[in-house]
């Protein structure tokens, strides 16, 4: 498939983060963010926090201009909120939308050289798992995980992705609207890497930033093990229809 990349200088930037049950770690990364990328809009997708970062995110929301709230009525999981989000940007014509965990294990510094790939790329990956990325505080356990789900996903796709399940990223206004993004019904790790596959199926470009992803120290992961088994069985199912369709390309070339 041939590239439709569509390069372009990033001006109107806005940062995604969904939070539920992050009210010590909100404040924190909205200001890490404010003052990374000064010019760029935040927007808190909260699912009715039981805990007050609804109630939180509107206060941070009434003393800066640049951060938005777009409050939920309750906890759907981390892929209908990037959703909701990246409806909420697309239809205010912002030319780059982005990913970032509220819990601070996505460094916000590095978000000025990710948004500058940007003007030269479809969809930029903060990666933990290319040359110069790193983890700090993981259990060996859960990176080797980590790992191996990405090991697994280049196999079973074909692909050259270092960090496919990697949740710090930016996307093109033009990237979520090319790959159909609100017909996208996985959570989790299986989010992540149906958009990183929607990408590459379309032809368009990926660029891999490496980072050091840092452990949260406040609260608890909101991974599960139902959301990793409902990846794998997703990736087995693409990997399966992408061989297949390659077979028959190649039997219809033979015969022609």
């Amino acid at each position: 498939m041939s590239p439709v990349h569509t390069a372009g200088p990033i001006e109107r930037v806005l940062v995604l983060v969904p939070t539920y049950n992050e009210v010590d770690n909100l404040e924190r990364i909205v200001r890490r963010i404010r003052s990374s990328v000064p010019d760029a809009d935040v927007l808190v997708i909260d699912d009715n926090s039981p805990d007050g970062t609804g109630d939180l995110a509107d206060k941070l929301a009434e003393a800066d201009a640049r951060v938005r709230v777009l409050h939920r009525a309750g906890k759907e999981g981390l892929g209908k909120a990037y959703l909701a989000g990246f409806a909420w940007g697309l239809e205010r014509d912002y030319d780059a939308l982005v990913e970032i965990d509220a819990d601070g294990s996505h460094p916000a510094e590095v978000l000025p050289r990710m948004i500058a790939a940007a003007a030269d790329a479809d969809l930029v990956i903060g990666s933990r798992w290319m040359k110069g990325g790193s983890v700090v505080n993981w259990p060996k356990s859960r990176e080797l995980l980590s790992r191996g789900a990405n090991l697994y996903v280049r196999a079973a796709l074909g692909t050259a992705v270092r960090d496919a399940t990697a949740g710090f990223r930016v996307y093109r206004a033009e990237t979520l609207r090319t790959i159909d993004v609100q017909s996208v019904t996985s959570q989790g790790y299986g989010f992540q890497i149906d958009l990183t596959w929607r990408t590459l199926r379309a032809g368009l470009t990926i660029v891999e930033i490496p980072i050091q992803f840092v452990e949260r120290e406040i609260g608890v992961s909101k991974m599960s093990g139902n959301i990793i088994s409902e990846a794998f069985l997703a990736v087995a199912a693409w990997g399966a229809e992408h061989r297949l369709a390659q077979a028959r390309a190649l039997l219809e070339r033979r015969a022609s």
